[in-house]
């Protein structure tokens, strides 16, 4: 007989197995931060940094202020661990993973090197690329594209190189070992990766596997789409290693009253190793490229929560903000935030925000020392509440409360 979990409880699982509703560290170190990366896999990146870039997010909605340059340590170097790759979108993952991404590093060889394709087009300036970084050690595409204006008179414009090495980076050829003002610091793999992630090559059916299996173990309960999504796989990969797993133990299949696919259940499984907490603790504000809410329609099965960053909508058609964060409260989203930090003003501006009809009454009062702790983390001072937003009045009175306390 399939079990069957709340909406309650499924919400609280998929919170708990996301790191959330345990005692945050009194000084997160590297310790702490290594064991969230190995929880989650990944970090996705994103340029966006009126607040702080994404990548940084996720460990501080989890463990609360940290050192950044201790992330910086782990992610960075020939020494740090992780590499960066399109395993979602652009994230650093563990380098131990690079070698199950061979399925997709070869599917894209096959693109790009087909005829037709953008490498095949450009060998002369592949094989110039490649050179370069054998010759010189890892480069950022600028230095390439100087350096070859430099010694050779003009060569190819920025676009040409940038986007051939970008195919490489796909195709594995070449790797980022690094960013630099955040512009990738491109290298062989054999500069920057172990020899034995370089000679492992799994199958690409025990890739997968393993793939789903570090999935289901970061959401906690989930459906096919959303295990399909953490690593950007087709469903129909995905599907034969969700059977594998829930062959082998790993996975237990579960309904969910109310998620249904037209009229039918939505097929569901639950991680075996899954902490079902009977209540949780949390309150946070979220990347909007966090595993929480990144996949928007989990995010609405879950949370009946809408969420849409609005980076890319005019000014005037904007609702929420330009980087609205969503608010976290227990297991519950609940909110969102669109903040901005000024570091000419030294403050923490909360341009708008908005509660859900879910949100608890004590959301600001929950909220606000999130706030604060955010703008102590960006080295800022005051939380500015800027007024827009029905959250925003409560929010600016409990900031304000805090402030003379």
């Amino acid at each position: 007989m399939v079990d069957s979990v709340s909406p309650a409880l499924a919400r609280r699982i998929a919170i708990a197995a996301q790191g959330f509703g345990r005692p945050a560290p009194a000084d997160p170190g590297t310790r702490a931060l290594a064991t969230l990366l190995d929880r989650l896999s990944l970090l996705q990146i994103d340029s966006v940094n009126v607040f702080e870039r994404s990548h940084y997010l996720p460990a501080f909605s989890r463990l609360g202020g940290y050192d950044r340059a201790l992330l910086d340590r782990l992610t960075t170097g020939k020494r740090g661990r992780t590499v960066e790759y399109w395993a979602h979108e652009a994230a650093f993952i563990p380098r131990g993973l690079w070698p199950l991404f061979g399925f997709r590093r070869a599917a894209f060889h096959a693109k790009g090197h087909a005829w037709g394709g953008w490498v095949a087009e450009n060998r002369e300036l592949s094989r110039f690329l490649l050179a370069e970084l054998a010759a010189n050690g890892p480069m950022r595409a600028s230095t390439i594209e100087h350096d070859a204006n430099e010694r050779r008179g003009p060569w190819w414009g920025w676009s040409d190189v940038k986007r051939t090495l970008e195919w490489m980076l796909r195709t594995g050829e070449v790797v980022c070992i690094e960013r630099r003002r955040f512009e990738r610091v491109y290298a062989l793999p054999e500069q920057a990766l172990p020899a034995g992630l370089l000679d492992a090559d799994p199958e690409p059916a025990d890739a997968i596997r393993e793939l789903v299996g570090l999935a289901a173990s970061a959401l906690g309960i989930a459906t096919l789409p959303d295990l399909a999504d953490y690593w950007r796989l087709k469903r129909a990969e995905a599907l034969p290693a969700i059977a594998d797993l829930e062959d082998a133990g790993v996975l237990q299949p579960v309904t969910v009253p109310g998620w249904t696919t037209g009229s039918k259940p939505t097929p569901a499984w639950v991680h075996r190793d899954a902490r079902r907490p009977r209540r949780l603790d949390a309150a946070a504000v979220l990347s909007p490229f966090d595993p929480v809410v990144w996949f928007r329609p989990r995010a609405e099965r879950l949370f009946d929560f809408h969420y849409r960053i609005e980076i890319y909508t005019p000014e005037p058609q904007r609702v929420f903000g330009y980087y609205s964060l969503p608010v976290l409260i227990d297991d519950r989203v609940v909110g969102r935030v669109d903040l901005k930090s000024d570091r000419k003003a030294g403050v923490l501006r909360v341009q708008s925000a908005w509660s859900e009809a879910s949100a608890p009454p004590e959301t600001a009062a929950r909220l606000a020392p999130v706030l604060e702790r955010a703008a102590a983390w960006q080295g800022l001072g005051e939380v500015v509440v800027a007024g827009r937003g029905d959250l925003s009045p409560a929010l600016a009175a409990e900031l304000g409360a805090r402030a003379t306390a």
